[in-house]
């Protein structure tokens, strides 16, 4: 009994020692509430698992193959990689803000933050978007004109907080928000771009009636030669093409 713990105790001090080197949303704020998100390196050691809102994830570390599932939600379950429904949802009107606190994130790994929504058909508690066109674009932070990048630069200075609006006109119903960092200190070729993703699952309230109609999937949102996944960020002092769809604002 006394290995067995020892055993264990060991390998969490191993997991934890490699939070350092990458990162994950950690908690979410949904208007005034607070979600604790799915902490990788404690979750699974309780019995029974705390339940979340956010989809599992295997760690801390990235996917660097676009054409994978995993770059979708980064999902883990015993069986393997897949986008994995969450057993609960948060609330959140239309037009409210979004606050999601990462863990401290290196300051090597520059790169944009993008967020993208999909519509859950059924309970999102059971709905997989699987390889489907359903996703698109709410929010996006890039390089600004003076150089700084929304990860690290922007990202720390508001204390590893980055915040975006759902569409306020957007319509009510159960949506993924999937939510990434894309760590370029690698992309100079590809493969070398990083991908955080982090999926999320909210009831968006509200009377809005408006909803996109231009969609994209993951995998497919993105290709090797997609503007911005191949990029070096120690030469290119130009503007940073941010990947993916136009934001889509729901007419405000």
């Amino acid at each position: 009994m006394f290995s067995a713990i020892f055993g264990l105790a060991i390998a969490v001090i191993g997991l934890v020692g490699r939070v350092e080197g990458h990162g994950y949303v950690q908690e979410i704020t949904l208007g005034s509430t607070k979600y604790t998100g799915y902490l990788p390196y404690q979750d699974p050691y309780y019995n029974p698992p705390p339940q979340r809102i956010v989809r599992k994830i295997p760690g801390n570390g990235p996917v660097e193959d676009i054409k994978l599932i995993d770059l979708q939600c980064n999902g883990w379950t015993a069986g393997g990689y897949t986008t994995a429904p969450a057993p609960l949802y948060g609330t959140v009107a239309a037009g409210s803000q979004v606050r999601l606190n990462w863990t401290t994130w290196p300051d090597s790994h520059k790169g944009p933050m993008i967020t993208y929504m999909a519509r859950a058909p059924s309970d999102i508690t059971s709905w997989n978007p699987g390889t489907s066109a359903v996703w698109f674009k709410v929010a996006e932070s890039g390089k600004t004109s003076d150089g700084k990048w929304a990860a690290t630069d922007l990202l720390t200075a508001a204390n590893s907080i980055y915040t975006f609006t759902i569409p306020p006109r957007l319509k009510a119903g159960q949506y993924i928000i999937r939510h990434e960092i894309i760590a370029l200190h690698a992309a100079y070729q590809y493969p070398g771009a990083q991908f955080y993703p982090s999926c999320i699952q909210v009831q968006v309230s509200g009377s809005g009636t408006a909803f996109p109609t231009s969609f994209v999937a993951f995998p497919g949102a993105y290709t090797p030669t997609t503007p911005g996944i191949a990029y070096d960020v120690y030469t290119n002092t130009s503007a940073y093409p941010i990947p993916g769809p136009p934001v889509w604002t729901g007419g405000n």
